[in-house]
């Protein structure tokens, strides 16, 4: 098995995409954790804990492993979260990266999405009917072809039958492109 040099996390109350590449930035898996039947913070917390236990116990991690975390939103958007849906996430990403420098021992490093972005040269054309988190999966299962992503079938509906892919595949492909930048890091410290 390889091993796992650099760990990608995008956090939210409800799906945590989770990315592990080896030294050359290439895709070992990428995971999530799905968190919508639990309510409640600290429920979702020990679900993370587990999780990240897990990871820790089965996949072969470098010694010099890197963890980055998507930096949390420091203001406010027009058209996006309340004031209290960005406190519950600030709060539940700073839970998070604590499970993980608990259970690693070692310091998230957090990275801004916009700048990943740039860095990875991922274009964001706002003028298409397509949203941002859409552009972002579409380029990420061009930088990785051969992965399968998890999909679900309709049960009812108009499209009932239709198979589309998994709601976690954008916090997957969040989590590949934050873990990718950790190249930003990298360069910023030679």
């Amino acid at each position: 098995m390889k091993k796992v040099k650099y760990v990608g996390l995008d956090i939210s109350t409800s799906i945590i995409g989770v990315c592990f590449l080896d030294k050359e930035y290439d895709l070992i898996d990428l995971d999530n954790i799905d968190l919508k039947k639990s309510k409640d913070i600290f429920d979702k917390s020990i679900i993370v804990n587990d999780r990240i236990n897990y990871y820790k116990n089965n996949y072969n991690f470098d010694d010099e492993c890197l963890i980055s975390i998507e930096e949390p939103f420091q203001s406010f958007s027009r058209g996006f979260s309340s004031a209290k849906t960005i406190s519950q996430l600030n709060r539940f990403n700073g839970i998070v990266s604590f499970i993980v420098f608990n259970i690693f021992c070692i310091k998230p490093l957090y990275i801004n999405v916009n700048k990943a972005r740039k860095f990875l040269q991922i274009k964001i054309d706002k003028k298409l009917n397509i949203s941002t988190k859409e552009q972002v999966f579409s380029w990420v299962k061009q930088q990785i072809p051969d992965f399968v992503w998890p999909t679900k079938k309709l049960k009812s509906g108009p499209n009932k039958g239709v198979v589309k892919f998994h709601e976690s595949c954008y916090d997957m492909s969040d989590a590949f492109v934050i873990c990718k930048a950790l190249n930003i890091y990298e360069e910023d410290n030679k």
